[in-house]
């Protein structure tokens, strides 16, 4: 087994080598900033770092206020952690592929972004009602839920998922990179595949020791989503792996996708060619996330006039051989 200390150090080595690495583009002159502050809270110990991406050109006195992703860092991570994909943001924002936009990444330090079963830590309370609200006060961001999003990489597109499947009045949509779920339902149908690298004990202070199968299920975003996939048809979803990803993250990503394709519920999926769980393809991956955000707040218009009278001809040839032509709603796949 991989202990965590040693996978700890392979995954800071890897994303340490990812932003050293050579940019695929040039940087911008036109740069953003980030700033950095501490914020403490009743639900989890001590004071917890929260970082600010303000965009090139932040104006905090502009009549329209800016659209806001939180960014949920992956295990063995921190705050800091958002100065790994500025770059990205700076060149998606200047080459206008991107709105202008603000983007907090909080500290969540080993904790999944769980409320612990025992009540000692909340974090996914710290999440909802100590950060939103504070990044709201510090920034110039647009508090409706149609310019709020959240997402995250690794552990962070875990927490991203969990937090939006139960909680999606607040987010518009959810963009998760390479996340941290087990291709599984059950506490009982996660395998070796998962446990090599999260180990058991490791889930102790979250789940309860040993792990209480119920509330593992009741924060398992697949088993959220099979229980109740109506709930997110307003939610706009990002899911997307590497399939090389050495932890195996491409079967719970997987996994996810046919329950939320069975159910009918539009989102976009990505398996990525080529990808790992660290290294240069994460700053692209990053971008291709972005790009799916940017369509949710500015829709790129692809249900054009050509589009209306091609459906229209299909329908005709649907109702031809006896099959009704379905209603159609883009929070849902069009099914037969």
């Amino acid at each position: 087994m991989l202990s965590r200390r040693a996978f700890s150090g392979l995954a800071v080595a890897g994303a340490a080598a990812s932003v050293a690495g050579p940019a695929s583009a040039s940087v911008p002159a036109a740069e953003g900033t980030i700033g950095f502050h501490s914020l403490p809270s009743s639900n989890v110990p001590g004071e917890v770092g929260v970082a600010i991406y303000e965009p090139p050109g932040y104006d905090a006195a502009r009549a329209e206020a800016y659209p806001f992703l939180l960014f949920l860092h992956g295990g063995n991570g921190s705050e800091k952690d958002l100065l790994f994909f500025k770059r990205v943001f700076d060149r998606e924002i200047a080459s206008g592929r991107v709105p202008p936009l603000v983007i907090a990444t909080p500290s969540g330090r080993r904790s999944l972004y769980m409320d612990f079963r025992d009540g000692r830590e909340r974090w996914e309370r710290y999440i909802l009602s100590d950060v939103l609200p504070f990044v709201r006060r510090s920034a110039h961001v647009d508090a409706s839920r149609e310019r709020t999003f959240i997402g995250g990489v690794s552990m962070g597109g875990l927490g991203s998922l969990r937090i939006a499947f139960k909680h999606p009045e607040p987010f518009a949509g959810v963009i998760a990179l390479e996340p941290a779920i087990e291709a599984a339902l059950e506490w009982k149908g996660v395998g070796p595949g998962t446990r090599f690298w999260r180990p058991e004990p490791a889930l102790y202070p979250m789940f309860g020791e040993p792990v209480d199968p119920d509330y593992w299920a009741a924060n398992n975003p697949a088993t959220i989503a099979s229980a109740a996939p109506e709930r997110l048809l307003d939610l706009r979803i990002y899911l997307e792996a590497g399939d090389q990803d050495a932890l195996y993250l491409y079967e719970g990503a997987e996994h996810l996708h046919r329950i939320l394709f069975d159910a009918g519920v539009a989102h976009e999926y990505r398996l990525v060619h080529g990808a790992d769980h660290v290294g240069p393809s994460l700053r692209p991956r990053m971008a291709d996330a972005l790009g799916f955000l940017a369509r949710q707040l500015s829709p790129p218009g692809w249900i054009d006039q050509s589009v209306l009278d091609f459906r229209s001809a299909i329908d005709r040839g649907k109702r031809a051989i006896g099959i009704e032509p379905e209603r159609v709603d883009p929070r849902r796949l069009i099914r037969r």
